[in-house]
């Protein structure tokens, strides 16, 4: 049994000349999408049309371009019916799974999707590597930037700021504010200077203390 398939992506567009080139073509019934782009990923008609679908079946279309949003996703559903003991026509591209010519072209198909495929992870794979040689950032943007992890720290350890208020003023939640901390640990020299202010603040609060406790002895 022949089932037919036809889609147009505007709702103006007739599905006339497809219906009836598939009818023509022996279809016995003819499943139908009318103003549904191809890259849409749920097609009622395109779905009723592969529920119909048994062993022994085809599946015809009037141009490949009806069936798949894709190369890859083409093969796909071409690789589902055949899975099922189904074939595949094209009507304008003389396209028949069910003879050995048929299944050529669908190799040769399959063949320039996956060179496809590869070509693309190549080509991203050199962008990243040529990104990391410019020492650029790859993936995600770091939520916060290293000066505001600086600001942060100078803040919290001054005592101006809690975490959790310094996390809000930046706006990002609490963990990620730790985790920014963690990632940037503090320059040497800025740390030895925190110490150092640190040893003076409280030098002059033990002199203080003295002197207070002189006066109350004298």
């Amino acid at each position: 049994m022949k089932i037919g398939y036809a889609r147009v992506s505007t709702d103006d567009q007739s599905l006339d000349l497809q219906r009836d080139a598939l009818l023509r073509a022996g279809c016995e019934a003819v499943f139908e999408d009318c103003g549904m782009s191809g890259a849409a990923k749920k097609r009622a008609g395109l779905d009723a049309a592969l529920a119909k679908v048994a062993a022994g079946d085809v599946l015809v279309v009037w141009k490949l371009d009806r069936l798949g949003r894709s190369l890859p996703h083409l093969i796909e559903i071409i690789h589902q019916l055949s899975a099922r003991g189904a074939g595949f026509a094209s009507v304008s591209e003389s396209i028949d799974t069910t003879t050995a010519g048929g299944k050529l072209v669908f190799h040769l198909m399959g063949a320039l999707a996956e060179f496809e495929r590869s070509l693309i992870v190549e080509r991203v794979n050199a962008g990243i590597a040529a990104a990391k040689r410019r020492g650029k950032h790859v993936g995600r943007p770091p939520k916060l930037t290293a000066e505001q992890v600086s600001h942060a720290r100078e803040a919290i350890e001054g005592g101006s700021q809690t975490p959790a208020g310094m996390a809000a003023v930046l706006g990002v939640d609490h963990s990620t504010l730790w985790r920014a901390l963690r990632k940037h640990p503090a320059p040497t020299t800025y740390a030895a200077d925190r110490r150092a202010a640190l040893g003076s603040r409280l030098d002059q609060h033990q002199k203080a203390m003295t002197a207070a406790s002189a006066r109350a002895e004298a």
